[in-house]
């Protein structure tokens, strides 16, 4: 909305729309800047960790030498014991005395004290902190809860010192909330040192933000914890009549009764089927632990050349022309309405413009010049009336529909199961202050588009999130707010998609949770206190046994945590995030966690006892793969790098390429049918067994590139299709 936007409001309504972005706008602001800070500890702790890597390696020659010279003297002085010479003798017989003493010296040199970290590296950062802290302190206006008051009250001794331009620290401050790690470097003889005394109250305040402890007056992400739940009487009412709206039975003597009836059970079956080496395809000894035969992921030659066949019929064409033949179909622009009016955009090659100039990174300012008869004036408008976050949405929705609704897509599934991946994505230019870094993806600076896909390959839903937080954060979102008509029942993942936290509340909302876990053999099983043994699986048993007292004591917490995720008064991300971040004796953290083992336990007795899961899995993932591989190719503009500094167009970006991405996958299903019944129609015997091997993410017979123009003259015309390429001569 532009100032000239806002001239043609009445006075009344111009003042209250103001009013109204200003609040709006200061939550967001609050809420960038607490972010900001948290990454700014990030980057100081990274760059201690690198400094203290890179010290310790340049040693390493030097260390090694010394290391291997004392085993030398360490190997003559045993000899020397066995044979009863003169150990100073043999310490001679390898150097010379005064170099042997010299050596010592030396390594005392090298030797780092027993308490040997990288935080004493933090304090070189002091000066990138007080650029920005006593602003960043004055400004917010914190609260906190009783186990984070001694954060509170050091950040009230720092306000006070920056008020009164003071540079020692009273000697009565607050230190009770120092860790132990930080406390050799901020109490010392001479007192508190003021430099590490707030760097590790500034890095205490980013942890007691993450976790809800300490909570931001006018903030949205970092508010109190009990803010975001449901309140406390609706719940009460709701559980009182049986309307809580979740998939578990809510009476919690109930529900442990089932649960742990259930897993009792499998624990003894699968115990036996392991003590008689009965596991399909998976063995588990003392020795070893659990070893499971990999799957064969081979193609059958069969439906390799189905899929080349049916590749070679499909028509070439622009992706402009395939945008407008998806709307002909199916109408999804219809669904970018004008914020004020709500009506349909008039110029539907310019709003496909915009959409497309989202989708394949390449700008308005950039589009323009590449897309005659348009302006950059005219993208810019049509972007800021009818692009937006729920409209990216709708559209999206109708394209998934529209492929649920396809015949065809039922080879690959029957829309109840899906999977989620996260793509990072560079930042790079105005951008780059905005990413995080993740070391799994090297030490650039990113964001990463977390992506949903059903079985039949309709990406459903996409986020942008940081690099840096794990992604099963973010797994329930797209499984709770997407618009389209898909009801997923289970969920793929990798092993960066779980934790017991999700194992938890996916079950407490319905989903069967699936992920392909890493190094499964070292991921314990858990199993209640009892005088159960299972012995061929103990090598897989954890030490700790289930806390059934902990979830009895937090159950109306924990039902009422997942009531509010599910009607959608807090995310699901937001929540998992802020439980991950607790203390570890935080109650609601612990009892939700415990009831994740269960169901983690649950599940991986399942996945030893079945391949079918492990296909099932397996195949999942691999759609997730596929799709980015397609989403990569088309986001290939300023080499695929974000380069927008607001979130908001970030988040456009990643809306505008999962939109193209699905009518790529609806236009291939639809053509990949007709091209299969081509073949059938030449004499080709197809076996149905092999459809299932086709796949709609091809983009090969797609031109991506050049000049983007939406000729009228290559619509194909409502209830036509493009020819198909000829067959070759066999």
């Amino acid at each position: 909305m532009t100032p000239a936007d806002l001239a043609k409001f009445e006075v009344q309504r111009r003042y209250a729309t103001l009013v109204a972005l200003a609040i709006e706008g200061m939550a967001t602001v609050t809420d960038e800047i607490i972010d900001l800070h948290d990454r700014i500890i990030g980057k100081l702790f990274n760059a201690a960790k690198n400094k203290h890597q890179q010290q310790f390696q340049a040693s390493g020659k030097a260390i090694n030498d010394k290391v291997r010279m004392y085993g030398r003297i360490g190997q003559a002085l045993i000899e020397a014991k066995q044979s009863g010479s003169d150990p100073f003798a043999a310490i001679e017989a390898v150097m010379p005395w005064d170099t042997f003493a010299a050596s010592v010296t030396e390594a005392q040199t090298l030797a780092r004290p027993a308490d040997f970290d990288f935080l004493h590296h933090i304090g070189e950062s002091y000066a990138t902190l007080r650029r920005y802290a006593p602003q960043f302190l004055g400004v917010l206006k914190f609260r906190a809860a009783p186990t984070a008051k001694g954060v509170l009250d050091a950040i009230d001794v720092l306000r006070g010192m920056n008020s009164d331009s003071a540079r020692k620290v009273p000697a009565d401050a607050p230190t009770a909330f120092i860790k132990p790690r930080w406390a050799k470097l901020v109490l010392t003889d001479e007192g508190i040192d003021r430099r590490y005394y707030e760097l590790c109250a500034l890095s205490e305040l980013k942890n007691a933000l993450r976790s809800g402890d300490v909570w931001v007056q006018g903030s949205r992400q970092f508010k109190d914890f009990d803010e975001y739940l449901v309140p406390i009487e609706k719940f009460a009412t709701l559980k009182l009549a049986s309307e809580l709206p979740l998939a578990v039975a809510t009476d919690c003597d109930q529900y442990l009764h089932d649960r742990l009836e259930l897993l009792e059970a499998q624990l003894a079956t699968v115990n036996r089927m392991a003590a008689t080496n009965d596991l399909p395809d998976a063995i588990i000894t003392t020795a070893s632990g659990l070893k499971i035969t990999p799957l064969d992921a081979a193609v059958p030659d069969a439906a390799q050349a189905l899929i080349d066949q049916s590749a070679m019929l499909l028509p070439h064409l622009k992706i402009t022309e395939l945008l407008m033949e998806v709307d002909e179909w199916t109408g999804f622009t219809r669904h970018f309405t004008h914020l004020k009016t709500s009506d349909t955009a008039k110029d539907k090659t310019l709003l496909l413009t915009t959409i497309l100039a989202d989708a394949i990174n390449l700008g308005l300012t950039k589009m323009a010049e590449s897309c005659p008869g348009t302006t950059y004036a005219k993208l810019s408008w049509l972007q800021a009336w009818h692009i937006r976050d729920e409209t990216y949405s709708t559209a999206l929705a109708e394209l998934v529909n529209a492929q649920f609704r396809q015949p065809f897509a039922g080879n690959w599934g029957d829309g109840t199961t899906s999977s989620s991946d996260g793509q990072n994505f560079r930042t790079g230019s105005k951008a780059e202050s905005t990413g995080h870094i993740n070391p799994k993806y090297g030490s650039s600076p990113g964001r990463t588009f977390y992506t949903h896909i059903s079985d039949q390959y309709a990406p459903f839903s996409a986020k942008v999130v940081n690099v840096g937080i794990r992604d099963s954060t973010y797994v329930l979102d797209g499984l709770l707010y997407h618009e389209s008509d898909l009801r997923i029942e289970e969920h793929y993942t990798d092993t960066a998609g779980f934790t017991d936290h999700v194992f938890g509340l996916m079950h407490l909302l319905g989903f069967r949770f699936a992920p392909r876990i890493r190094d499964l053999g070292e991921t314990k099983l858990f199993i209640p206190k009892g005088d159960a043994a299972y012995d061929a699986l103990k090598p897989m048993i954890s030490s700790d046994r289930l806390n059934i007292k902990q979830i009895r004591a937090h159950w109306d917490e924990i039902l009422r945590l997942a009531t509010s995720i599910k009607q959608g008064t807090v995310t699901a991300s937001l929540m998992l995030r802020k439980l991950g971040s607790y203390p570890r004796q935080n109650g609601l953290a612990v009892a939700l966690r415990e009831l994740g083992r269960i169901e983690r336990t649950l599940f991986i007795l399942d996945w030893l006892q079945s391949v079918e899961l492990r296909r099932r899995v397996h195949a999942g993932l691999n759609k997730g793969e596929a799709r980015n591989a397609l989403a990569r190719a088309v986001f290939f503009y300023r080499l695929g790098e974000i380069r927008d500094r607001s979130f908001e167009q970030q988040r456009y970006r990643a809306s505008g390429l999962n939109l193209v991405t699905a009518a790529i996958v609806l236009w291939n299903t639809v053509y990949l049918e007709r091209a299969t019944s081509a073949l059938r129609a030449h004499g080709k015997a197809l076996d149905d067994t092999l459809l299932q091997y086709l796949s709609p993410l091809g983009w090969e017979h797609i031109n991506l590139t050049g000049d983007y123009l939406w000729r009228s003259s290559a619509k194909v015309g409502a209830g036509k299709f493009r020819p198909l390429r000829p067959l070759p001569p066999a």
